[in-house]
C-alpha cells in the first residue's frame, strides 16, 4: 500500500540522507583543488554580470575563493569542499509531509475537477464521496500497463520510474497515475525553476520532490545530485526521473538519454551487495501521451530557433501563465482519454527484462544471476566505472525501445503527419523551413481522410508487431472520424488554429504546430524526420528560414 511506502519515513531520515551524501562525495573526491577550481570557474562564468545584490555577493565570494585556493592547505580545501557539498545536498534534498499527501490525494482531484470541468462540481457536492476519490479523472487520465506486476516488484526491490517528458504537467499526471494504480509514491527530481510557482512549489516541496538546479554545471554539484539519488535508492526510496533531461522541444519521443542518474541504479545495487543485503532495482519505462501539449507553441519555437539551442531552461512558457494552464486543463477535460500513461516492461539496471518474481531474464527468457555482472576477475563485487557505464548504455537502449513500443498514437499525431506530408508535396524544396513557410494551404476533406486512413493502416501493422500502440479512438475509426477527432482536439486551446474547416475542405493554418505533433511518430518511420537528415532544424534545411 502507498501508506507503507518508504517515502513516509523520509522526514525522519532526511538529515541522515544528507549526511551520507556529503560524506560520500567528499571521500570520493580525489583532488579537492581541481574540484573547487572547476566549481569556481563555472560559477564565476555564470554569475559574471549579475545585477542583484545577492548575485554580486555570490560572485565576489567565488572570486575570493579562486584567488585563495592555491594557498590553502589540503585540510582547508577539504573543509571548504565539505561545506559546499553540505550546502548543495541540503538544497537538493526534498521534504515529504504525509498530511499534504493525504490532502492532495483526497481533495486535490476534486479541486482540479472543479477547475477543469466546473459542471461536474455540483454532482460531487451532492455526493461527498466524490470529493474523496480520483473517479472524476478516471476517463481523462487513462492508465495502461501491468501495474499489478509493478506492485509486486515494489515489494521485492526499488522501483525507478523513467517516463518520457513533454510538459511541466508530467509530474502531476504521473503522480495521479501512481496513486490511481495503487503504486507507491516516489521521490523525483524537479527543475529548481519550477519551485518559483507558489502553488506548484508547495506541493512539490511537500511531496518528495528534490531540486535540480540546471544552472550549475560543475562536477561537484553533479556528484552531489547523483550521490543523493544513489543514497535514496540504496535505502529503498522509489524514484522518478526523466532521462531525457528536459522536455522534448521538438515533440519527438526521446531517442538519446542522459545517463548520469540512470547509472545510480547499478551503483546502488552494487553497494547493497557489498553490504550483504541485496536490494534489486527495477527501472520502469513509461510514456506520457497527450492529445494536445500545454507548451507546444513555445517548445517548437524554441526548437526551431538558433537561440533555443542554448536555452536549457525555459522560464516563460505557457506553464508559467495561469490563464494558459486553466485553458489547457479545461480543454483536456472535454476529451476522453486526453492523457494516457503507459507503463512498459520493467528492466534491471543492465537492461534485462524482469519476471514478476523479480528475477532477471536474458533475451531467451532464461533467468540470470545479476550479481555475476558486477564481479571482478577475482570474483569480488566491485564498482567499475567503464564496465558500469557500458551497462548503463545498454539500459538506455532498452529504455528507448520501451518508449517506442509504448508510444500511443493519438488522432492529433496521425492527422498532423498526413497534413505535414501534404505541405511537403506543395513545397518548392523539401527542406524544413521551406515547408514551414506554407501557411493556409487547403486540402479536400475526403483526400485528407484517405491519407489519414492509409497511415493508420501502416501503424496497425506496427501495432501488430508490438512496435506502437493506437489509441482506442482511432484504431477502428474511419479516416473522416479520425480527422474530426483531431480537429475537435486542436480547436479552442492553441493561440491560433492548427487546422480548421474551410469551404474548400480543410485549411492547414499552423505548419509549426503540425510539425510538432507529427514529430511524435518519427521514431516509427512516419513524418518529416529532421534528426535523420542532419541532426538539427538548421542543418537539415541549410540554415534557410
Amino acid at each position: 500500500m502507498a501508506r507503507e511506502a518508504p517515502i513516509f519515513r523520509f522526514n525522519h531520515e532526511r538529515s541522515m540522507l544528507v549526511a551520507a551524501t556529503v560524506e560520500r562525495v567528499v571521500s570520493n573526491t580525489k583532488d579537492p583543488l581541481h574540484a573547487l577550481n572547476d566549481a569556481a570557474y563555472w560559477e564565476i562564468r555564470r554569475l559574471d554580470g549579475a545585477r542583484s545584490a545577492s548575485g554580486q555577493a555570490e560572485l565576489s565570494e567565488w572570486r575570493s575563493l579562486a584567488r585563495r585556493l592555491a594557498r590553502m592547505s589540503d585540510v582547508e580545501r577539504r573543509e571548504r569542499l565539505s561545506s559546499l557539498a553540505t550546502s548543495y545536498a541540503e538544497d537538493i534534498a526534498g521534504n515529504f509531509d504525509p498530511r499534504v499527501f493525504r490532502a492532495s490525494t483526497r481533495i486535490l482531484p476534486s479541486l482540479v475537477t472543479g477547475l477543469l470541468a466546473p459542471g461536474a462540481l455540483p454532482r460531487h457536492l451532492r455526493d461527498p464521496r466524490g470529493l474523496l476519490s480520483l473517479d472524476a479523472l478516471a476517463d481523462k487520465v487513462v492508465i495502461q500497463g501491468d501495474t499489478a506486476r509493478l506492485a509486486k516488484l515494489a515489494e521485492r526491490g526499488t522501483l525507478v520510474f523513467v517516463p518520457t517528458h513533454s510538459s511541466n504537467m508530467d509530474s502531476i499526471v504521473f503522480g495521479f497515475a501512481l496513486e490511481r494504480s495503487g503504486l507507491p509514491p516516489a521521490t523525483y527530481g524537479a527543475g529548481k525553476n519550477l519551485f518559483t510557482n507558489p502553488l506548484l512549489s508547495f506541493f512539490m516541496h511537500n511531496l518528495g520532490a528534490y531540486k535540480v538546479d540546471r544552472r550549475l554545471r560543475f562536477d561537484l554539484y553533479k556528484d552531489c545530485l547523483k550521490t543523493y539519488s544513489c543514497v535514496l535508492l540504496e535505502r529503498g526510496y522509489h524514484s522518478l526521473f526523466f532521462p531525457g533531461g528536459t522536455r522534448s522541444r521538438s515533440g519527438a519521443v526521446e531517442a538519446k538519454l542522459k545517463l548520469g542518474l540512470a547509472g545510480t541504479g547499478i551503483e546502488s545495487y552494487v553497494r547493497s551487495l557489498r553490504a550483504g543485503a541485496e536490494r534489486k532495482v527495477f527501472f520502469v519505462p513509461a510514456t506520457i501521451n497527450y492529445l494536445i501539449t500545454l507548451e507546444a507553441e513555445t517548445l517548437i519555437e524554441d526548437y526551431l530557433s538558433e537561440a533555443g539551442k542554448a536555452r536549457y531552461i525555459i522560464e516563460d512558457d505557457e506553464s508559467t501563465r495561469l490563464s494558459r494552464v486553466v485553458a489547457f486543463v479545461r480543454k483536456l477535460f472535454t476529451m476522453r482519454g486526453s492523457v494516457v500513461i503507459r507503463f512498459g516492461e520493467p528492466l534491471d539496471p543492465f537492461g534485462n527484462s524482469v519476471a514478476r518474481d523479480g528475477r532477471s531474464l536474458d533475451r531467451r527468457g532464461r533467468a540470470v544471476e545479476t550479481a555475476s555482472f558486477v564481479r571482478d576477475v577475482a570474483g569480488e563485487v566491485s564498482l567499475d566505472a567503464d564496465r558500469d557505464a557500458q551497462y548503463t548504455r545498454e539500459l538506455a537502449d532498452s529504455l528507448v525501445r520501451g518508449y517506442r513500443a509504448n508510444t500511443l498514437v493519438n488522432s492529433t499525431n496521425l492527422v498532423a503527419v498526413a497534413c505535414f506530408d501534404h505541405l511537403r508535396k506543395q513545397a518548392s524544396r523539401d527542406d524544413l523551413f521551406t515547408v514551414l513557410r506554407l501557411r493556409d494551404q487547403k486540402i479536400s476533406r475526403d483526400e485528407l481522410a484517405r491519407e489519414v486512413l492509409a497511415r493508420r493502416d501502416v501503424l496497425r501493422e506496427l501495432e501488430r508487431r508490438g512496435e506502437v500502440v493506437l489509441s482506442e479512438q482511432i484504431r477502428e475509426s474511419s479516416g473522416g472520424d479520425v480527422l474530426a477527432q483531431a480537429m475537435s482536439a486542436f480547436s479552442g486551446y492553441h493561440s491560433a488554429p492548427v487546422i480548421e474547416a474551410h469551404e474548400d475542405g480543410v485549411a492547414l493554418r499552423d505548419p509549426k504546430l503540425l510539425y510538432y505533433y507529427q514529430n511524435r511518430l518519427i521514431r516509427h518511420g512516419m513524418g518529416f524526420d529532421v534528426e535523420a537528415r542532419g541532426g538539427s532544424p538548421c542543418s537539415a534545411s541549410g540554415g534557410a528560414r
